[in-house]
Parts: structure tokens; C-alpha cells; sequence
């Protein structure tokens, strides 16, 4: 069996047969989520059963990580992902790409292929070249199966001590610093918590790789280099400040020298550079920045910008988003209209101000542009809330549904709009539907007294047989882990 698995790893994947099997790192986060879903045993790890643990690890990362949906960013960063796959051999999983929203310098692979990308990060590179470049690290990591390696390591480890170095990691992705760390170690043996490291092998053999990959993209290579010298500008003086990229990406000197000497070995063989659109990573930066950064930072970040660049339908855009963030509508209606003299099918923009619109009570204004911006901007879950809600108040009830139960379907996890969609229900006499929507509201608040209530309500309310089932099956479902929860607890007291 081993000997079947090492013959796989070193045909299907482009890794050098002599390389040091990675000790595992603390990806962040992520490493908790391995650790909390996936206890380790000492067998090794299949295919198979990677894509079954990337599946859980999904549904533990979807409630703790808060996943940005914004189609701009997102269809930005999965197009550089597929382009940098596209150079990759045939690969047993399919590459999936996310954004965190969390103001850190940190990037990591999940299990299967699950590839996440901090927001700060984002915001703190200067163009397309060097994100790609960790990107391409990442998908390196993915290809050589680091990750796998990790988790075959974590068989050696006791369950009460995976216990506690996930809480000290926890912690530590949560901003905890210094203090985290100390709970890791104290947690551990420090032979163990040196498992919980990539080697200095692993990361150079992702540069060497992911360099290979990127430059085959078309990407100028050097964007590797310089993301990593701009990541380790950021260490200053305590270690609660050096960047998470640096401690869950170890030997930065070393990578930064090796990286150095690969291109200018490769400088005369390397594939022709395709151009580069520098307003596409502009655009993602200032939608980073403007909706997810701290509005008084950012709101005088742009006003300057604005100063600097009066004519900047970004800086307008971005500053109208930061004044709406913070109440200011009207001045914020001013900027986003001087925003979309300039780019007037710009879908950030038009939903933008339709949710302005919108929030000053101009109803008629906000359905029609919000109408034009989902057109443009798809599934985009803000643009769709604020739509159907418009539509809520203008008495089209049809549409409202409409809206709301597209935005819900595609973004289970914005939990408003299935309060409003059961408004949008009762507002048309359909009482079943209502009562079932505010059941999951309630149920996805925690509120299970009340998700009962509105279930049971649900369930009087139909004769449909399929419905019924649909519902008692919502019921049974806060039942059963009511009484798991009861038996765990009663387990905990005795």
C-alpha cells in the first residue's frame, strides 16, 4: 500500500522523488479546522478521502472564516486561479478559490484543493503579478499534496493535545499574537508543535514549483519576490506584529534568496509576459478596501485620493461607499453619481447607489438601477437583498420572491433574506412558505424555540404530503441536535 501511494504521489505530481516529507504547519485557522474535523489516524491519506475532509473542512471554514461573496472579487481571483491551473498537469481535485474577509497579510491551501486568500493581503500588494504569485504558491502546495502529508503526521499526535494547539491557533488567526502562541506551546511538547510545520524543503519546493507555474501563465515571476519582501517589511519589532503569511510560511530569507537565483538562472528561458490590466487589480483593491477596510482609515485614504486625483471614478466610488458605510447618504449619492459619469455600466457602482437609494427611502430610484445592476453583476447577494427589498416596498410581490429566493438559494448563509422572503410570502397570502422561511431565519439565528414555533405553524398551515415531509424534516432536524446537545451535556456533568 505505501509503496503503491509514493509511486502515485511522485508520477502524478511534479515533486522531486528525494524530497523531505513537510512537517506540518499551523496554517491558521485552517490547521484548526484539520485538527477539530479530521483527528488523524496512522494510515495514510487517499485521494478520496481528501475530497470527503475538503468537504467537511468547507462546512466548518463557511461558519467560522466569513467568505466574501462579492462576484468582482471573487470572479477576479478564481480567473487568475484557472489560469494558473491551466499550466498544472492533470489534477485529482478541483481547484476552488476564496477570499477571507480579515484584515491580515496570510494566504493557505486547504485540503482538496481549497485555496484561501486574506483580504488584507489583497489590499496590501501593489498589482496582479504578485497576488498570482501566491496564488501559485498556494496551488504548488496543493499539487506536491503538502497538505495530505500534514494530515498523515497528525496520527502522531494525542487527541488532548491537538485540543489545545487548535485553541492556541484559533487564537493566533484571530489576532491573538504572542499569547496565542504561548497557549500553543503550552499545549504541546515542543518535538510536537515542531510538527506543526511546513520544513524549509516543502516551502522551496512550492516556490520552485509555483514559479514554474506562474511564469507558464504568463506572470512576470518577480511578483514572487517582491510580495514576499513587502510581506516581511511588515515585521517590525514584537512577534505579536510579524505577519501570519511569515509564520504559517516559514524561512522567508532563504526563499527570498533562492527565489532571487531561480530567475536570474531562468531569465533567458522564461515564456513571453501577457499583459498585464492594471484597473482590473485596482478595481478588487478599491472593493477590498472600500467595503470590507475601516471606514475612518479608509475615508481619509480616499479623500486624499480624491485631492490627488479629482477625476478618479474609483477614488469617487470608493469614498461615496465609505460615506454610505457610515450614514452619510447624501454626500455619498453625490460621489457615486460623479463615479458613474465615468464608468456608467459599472456594476459595483450601480448597485452602490441603488442601495443608497434605497436606505434614504427613494424606492422607485433604487429598483430600477438595482434592476440594471443585477443584470450585470449576476448573483452578487447585496445587490439582490437590497433589490427584492425594494421591490417589497413598491407592493411587487412577485418579483420580491423572485429576487429573494435566488439570492437565497445561492447564498444560504445571508440569513436576512430569508426574513424578508417570508415577508414577501405573507404579503401574499402564501402562509405556508412564510412560516417555513422565518422557521430558517430563526434557526439560523440560534433562536430554535422560535424556528419550532414557525416550522409547526408551517406545518398546520399545508395539506401537500412532499411539503409536510419538507418541514417535519426542518423539526426533526432541531429536535435531534437538541438531544444531542442534552446528552453531551449530561455526559460533560457526570
Amino acid at each position: 500500500m505505501n509503496k503503491l501511494k509514493l509511486t502515485y504521489k511522485f508520477n502524478m505530481f511534479p515533486c522531486f522523488a528525494g524530497r523531505l516529507h513537510g512537517i506540518f504547519q499551523p496554517m491558521a485557522i485552517a490547521l484548526s479546522l484539520l485538527l477539530i474535523i479530521y483527528p488523524g489516524s496512522a494510515a495514510a491519506i487517499t485521494i478520496n478521502e481528501e475530497e470527503q475532509l475538503g468537504r467537511q473542512f468547507m462546512q466548518a471554514a463557511v461558519k467560522q472564516f466569513r467568505l466574501i461573496n462579492n462576484p468582482i472579487i471573487t470572479d477576479y481571483i478564481n480567473r487568475i486561479g484557472r489560469k494558473i491551473v491551466a499550466q498544472m498537469p492533470p489534477q485529482p481535485f478541483v481547484y476552488h478559490f476564496y477570499v477571507i474577509k480579515n484584515d491580515v497579510y496570510n494566504a493557505f491551501a486547504g485540503p482538496a484543493a481549497h485555496v484561501f486568500i486574506h483580504s488584507g493581503l489583497i489590499a496590501g500588494l501593489d498589482n496582479e503579478n504578485e497576488l498570482a504569485a501566491i496564488i501559485g504558491h498556494e496551488c504548488a502546495h496543493v499539487a506536491c499534496r503538502h497538505i495530505s502529508d500534514r494530515i498523515e503526521r497528525q496520527g502522531k499526535i494525542q487527541i488532548g493535545t491537538l485540543a489545545g494547539m487548535a485553541a492556541g491557533i484559533l487564537l493566533g488567526a484571530a489576532g491573538g499574537g504572542a499569547a496565542a502562541s504561548a497557549l500553543t506551546l503550552g499545549s504541546a511538547a515542543a518535538g510536537q508543535s515542531a510538527m506543526l510545520s511546513y520544513s524549509r524543503a516543502d516551502e522551496m519546493q512550492a516556490d520552485q514549483i509555483g514559479l514554474r507555474y506562474l511564469t507558464q501563465s504568463g506572470y512576470d515571476g518577480t511578483g514572487l519576490l517582491t510580495s514576499l519582501n513587502k510581506i516581511r517589511a511588515k515585521q517590525w519589532f514584537g512577534s505579536e506584529q510579524i505577519p501570519t503569511y511569515l509564520t504559517t510560511h516559514p524561512a522567508a530569507e532563504d526563499r527570498i534568496i533562492y527565489i532571487d537565483g531561480w530567475l536570474k538562472t531562468h531569465e533567458q528561458t522564461l515564456p513571453p509576459l501577457e499583459p498585464e490590466d492594471p484597473l482590473a487589480f485596482k478595481r478588487v483593491q478599491t472593493e477590498i478596501k472600500a467595503r470590507y477596510g475601516d471606514p475612518e482609515v479608509m475615508l481619509l485614504d480616499y479623500k486624499q485620493q480624491i485631492e490627488q486625483a479629482p477625476n478618479d471614478p474609483l477614488a469617487h466610488y470608493a469614498y461615496g461607499l465609505l460615506l454610505a458605510r457610515t450614514g452619510d447618504y447624501r454626500r455619498a449619492e453625490t460621489h457615486l453619481k460623479t463615479a458613474l459619469g465615468r464608468r456608467a455600466f459599472d456594476p459595483g457602482i450601480l448597485s452602490t447607489l441603488g442601495m443608497v437609494y434605497f436606505l434614504e427611502g427613494n424606492y422607485d430610484e433604487a429598483g430600477s438601477i438595482l434592476t440594471h445592476a443585477a443584470a450585470l453583476v449576476g448573483d452578487d447577494p447585496d445587490t439582490l437583498f437590497y433589490l427584492g427589498r425594494a421591490q417589497l416596498e413598491r407592493k411587487q410581490i412577485d418579483a420580491a420572491i423572485q429576487s429573494l429566493t435566488r439570492l437565497t438559494e445561492n447564498n444560504p448563509h445571508y440569513v436576512d433574506g430569508f426574513y424578508f422572503l417570508s415577508k414577501a410570502y405573507s404579503a401574499q397570502g402564501q402562509m405556508t412558505p412564510s412560516h417555513a422561511n422565518l422557521g430558517i431565519y430563526y434557526r439560523k439565528q440560534g433562536d430554535f424555540k422560535n424556528a419550532l414555533f414557525q416550522f409547526q405553524r408551517a406545518l398546520k398551515s399545508t395539506d401537500d404530503p412532499v411539503e409536510q415531509e419538507r418541514i417535519q424534516d426542518q423539526i426533526d432536524e432541531i429536535l435531534n441536535s437538541g438531544s444531542k446537545k442534552k446528552r453531551a451535556s449530561e455526559r460533560k456533568r457526570g
